[in-house]
């Protein structure tokens, strides 16, 4: 493979990668079915937002060492600042509709306000859409609107109507995410029960004192899933992020440690994996109600 990495940092970079048109220099609903060049084996570092719905498989998509599951019918999505490796195969031709849009489209719009909320754009590669018919005919529908709407003549309304436009296609995919953990709730328990138990070995085998507070991308990556998609399954589950339970562990193991040992409070705060014994008095009386050596006396009373 080629170690070269492309940098699209436009709509228009990206667009000449495959011989494409650019009607407008901030969005761009592409089909690459109607590409005039394919490259086969590439490394792109995107500065653009890029959705794509696979119309077949003709290769393999790698983010880092994973590879995407991206079959036909599945939507992908990226963020600027992410690296991603195509892996084709020689002789087929790329077959996928997308949407391409620079940041610089989102800046004074509500899109721009909310763009953070929609975390699939964040998902390892591992975490593709999977859609249904009924699913990807909205999908198309909505880059049909953004498109008639790039054919329009630019007027004082474009810019406002083109980022509305994205924002619509988006809530229609975090509604399909949303599908996609419930449907996948056998698997998601699976998940949720071996995080638990990643948590309980966390302490059992004193990991803060040499590894530090447990962190929510240490449990993903022991499940193999990214921080966000992993965080996102454990609150679709339970209600409750996965940093919440992080911290309900460490309370109850404080307690325990608390009213079962006289070590101070000093002490119990280093073994928790704290630097800084005040933190953990604030996380403590967070949950709790009142400081660590208020609950002893208490307790003691």
């Amino acid at each position: 493979m080629n170690n070269d990495i492309i940098r699209v940092d436009t709509v228009e970079q990206y667009n000449r990668l495959f011989g494409l048109k650019t009607v407008h220099p901030l969005v761009s609903v592409v089909d690459l079915k109607e590409a005039t060049r394919f490259p086969v084996n590439f490394t792109v570092n995107y500065g653009i937002y890029a959705l794509f719905l696979k119309e077949t498989k003709c290769g393999d998509l790698r983010y880092g060492r994973q590879t995407y599951d991206y079959q036909e019918g599945t939507v992908t999505s990226f963020a600027p600042g992410q690296v991603v490796s195509v892996v084709g195969r020689e002789g087929m031709r790329p077959a996928a509709l997308g949407l391409l849009f620079h940041p610089d489209l989102l800046k004074g719009t509500s899109l721009g306000k909310n763009i953070r909320r929609y975390s699939f754009f964040s998902y390892s590669s591992t975490e593709a859409l999977h859609m249904s018919d009924g699913e990807r005919a909205m999908f198309t529908d909505c880059l049909d609107m953004i498109k008639s709407e790039l054919c329009h003549p630019a007027d004082r309304h474009s810019r406002r109507l083109l980022a509305r436009g994205i924002e619509l296609l988006l809530d229609y995919c975090m509604r399909f995410y949303d599908r996609q953990f419930a449907t996948r709730a056998h698997a998601n328990r699976d998940t949720l029960t071996r995080f638990e138990t990643l948590l309980d070995d966390y302490f059992d085998r004193h990991m803060p004192q040499s590894a530090g507070l447990p962190t929510v991308k240490y449990f993903a990556e022991k499940v193999c899933l990214s921080p966000n998609y992993f965080g996102d399954l454990i609150k679709k589950s339970t209600g409750k992020s996965p940093q919440e339970y992080i911290q309900d562990k460490l309370v109850d193991v404080a307690k325990e440690q608390i009213l079962g040992t006289d070590k101070t409070v000093s002490q119990i705060a280093f073994e928790l994996g704290f630097q800084y014994t005040q933190h953990f008095n604030r996380l403590f009386k967070r949950h709790v109600g009142c400081p660590p050596l208020e609950y002893r006396k208490a307790a003691a009373s």
